[in-house]
């Protein structure tokens, strides 16, 4: 009675997920047929289906899906290092707090999509000006869970490492690393989800490659279809992202 309970359990998020996508599609199939609208308005899921095949055959796809994979892995990688460090650097320092914070609060009421064309003019329209769009919008939740999570840890704990004379390197280690890794990861999935817009705003502002260069094309030639294909290319890079970020969290704090 209990295997067969907790293996319903397990099973029923998955099954419940499953079924909601399918009813999803049929769903969608449904008014594509009955609205009788043209397919560069509405294609259906099965012309969506069809056009994903083709673009995979040619190539194209999986060209344009490494440079945008590339522009968010160096992106993340670089913006939650920086915010990390610095949060770090934040926790520890109010005066560094109150330098900085307004500068940094300052940043984050610009609309992303108002700044890209400003980095894109600056930097150009190569990989380099998106590395960077995703680092600045990763590096915000990073920074600020950082903080979060070295300052919940109990001034009882630093008392307790200073009694065992524990080195600064120790403490570290030993304490403030796996006490704000929880608060950590959870700014870094948000991170990694947010670094795929970041992305695409680069890309549609001005690129000659990439996911979002992808969707300006079939924009521009009113292939819906592939707009469609490659908008759900980059929901399944994010939920991979997410996951992958989920599953290292996991395994790090298991390990703690």
């Amino acid at each position: 009675m209990f295997l067969r309970r907790h293996s319903t359990s397990s099973f029923s998020p998955l099954l419940i997920g499953s079924l909601s996508l399918l009813l999803a599609v049929l769903l969608w199939e449904v008014i594509a047929r009955m609205s009788d609208l043209p397919a560069f308005i509405l294609p259906s899921p099965a012309e969506v289906a069809a056009r994903f095949v083709r673009a995979v055959r040619a190539g194209m796809l999986f060209l344009h899906l490494w440079t945008t994979l590339s522009e968010i892995l160096l992106g993340l990688l670089l913006g939650a290092l920086f915010a990390t460090i610095l949060g770090y650097l934040i926790a520890h320092s109010p005066l560094l707090e109150r330098l900085l914070s307004p500068y940094l609060v300052a940043s984050q009421a610009v609309p992303m999509v108002a700044l890209a064309p400003l980095l894109v003019i600056w930097f150009g329209p190569g990989m380099f000006s998106k590395v960077l769009i995703c680092a600045l919008i990763v590096f915000f939740p990073v920074l600020v869970n950082t903080v979060v999570g070295v300052r919940n840890i109990p001034r009882s704990f630093y008392e307790l490492m200073d009694a065992l004379r524990a080195t600064r390197w120790q403490v570290l280690r030993y304490l403030e690393l796996p006490a704000a890794l929880p608060i950590f990861f959870g700014g870094l999935r948000v991170g990694a989800t947010l670094s795929v817009i970041g992305a695409v705003v680069g890309e549609l502002v001005g690129a000659d490659r990439g996911l979002g260069f992808l969707i300006n094309i079939g924009r521009g030639q009113y292939d819906t279809a592939l707009v469609f294909a490659s908008i759900f290319t980059l929901i399944a890079l994010a939920l991979i992202l997410y996951a992958t970020v989920l599953l290292l969290e996991r395994w790090l704090i298991k390990g703690r």
